[in-house]
């Protein structure tokens, strides 16, 4: 990774940073110069992530599916750093996997409200400050954290396809509501990647990616450094889509070959 990028001055809200693409994500937005601001439902593991990255990171508690936790939390983020111009909207669960007719109708909300609502909760909370954020050729940036399953069904992912789905529709029509405002949106869809997720994933043998081997799947790292170069001005052609680094293309668009 041989990247350049300059983050110096910039502060970004990162969701599900507890562990796995979220913690990665910020340790590289840290390690670019960024500001970062932790959240998860699990403070304990954020407060330590922040103690390691240092005093340019702040941990908070925050559910997604819950919008007053969503407030509350980009409250205390620009209360601490001054403001947010960067959100990467991370948070996302999987489990329980099963067919349709066999799933808990509790639990399949529940991946909507996380997946799906808590993108929205994200978004419409930040909104005025991503707006305020916003300088002569320093637009704020959303990334909404995607996946292939937004477009090619799998078995047993019907709660995970659907809801990345309807975030792939939002990234789309933020972006296009947003541009006046000088916010910009954009999706990465980065394929399967080795983090807890899977172990559930391959738990459930219901479908294709469960039958993968461990090593099948790229690091955490390597989303995270995408996450750093989509907020750059380099990808702002990518911007209101999906952004992909499964192929070659996009992967020596980041750097990451």
């Amino acid at each position: 990774m041989s990247n350049k990028i300059d983050l110096k001055g910039r502060t970004a809200f990162v969701t599900g940073a507890s562990r796995g693409i979220g913690e990665s994500a910020a340790r590289q937005l840290a390690k670019y110069g960024a500001n970062v601001v932790l959240a998860a439902r699990s403070i304990k593991d954020c407060v330590r992530i922040a103690q390691e990255i240092g005093d340019n990171a702040l941990a908070v508690q925050c559910d997604v599916a819950n919008y007053d936790e969503v407030k509350l939390a980009i409250e205390q983020g620009v209360k601490y750093f001054g403001g947010i111009d960067i959100l990467v909207n991370n948070a996302g669960i999987i489990e329980p996997i099963s067919m349709l007719e066999s799933s808990d109708p509790e639990a399949w909300s529940r991946v909507v409200d996380v997946n799906f609502k808590g993108v929205y909760n994200c978004l419409h909370a930040c909104f005025p400050v991503l707006k305020a954020s916003t300088r002569e050729n320093k637009r704020s940036i959303v990334i909404n954290i995607s996946s292939g399953a937004a477009t090619s069904m799998l078995p047993g992912w019907s709660h995970y396809s659907a809801t990345k789905a309807a975030v792939l529709s939002l990234t789309r029509t933020i972006n296009r509501e947003w541009a006046e405002h000088d916010i910009s949106v954009i999706g990465l869809s980065p394929g399967t990647v080795a983090t807890n997720m899977q172990h559930a994933i391959k738990a459930s043998q219901i479908n294709v990616v469960s039958q993968m081997d461990w090593s099948e799947h790229i690091d955490p790292e390597w989303p995270a450094e995408a996450i750093c170069w989509l907020i750059t001005d380099a990808s702002r052609e990518f911007d209101g889509t999906d952004f992909s680094i499964k192929t070659e293309e996009g992967r020596k668009l980041v750097g990451l070959i």
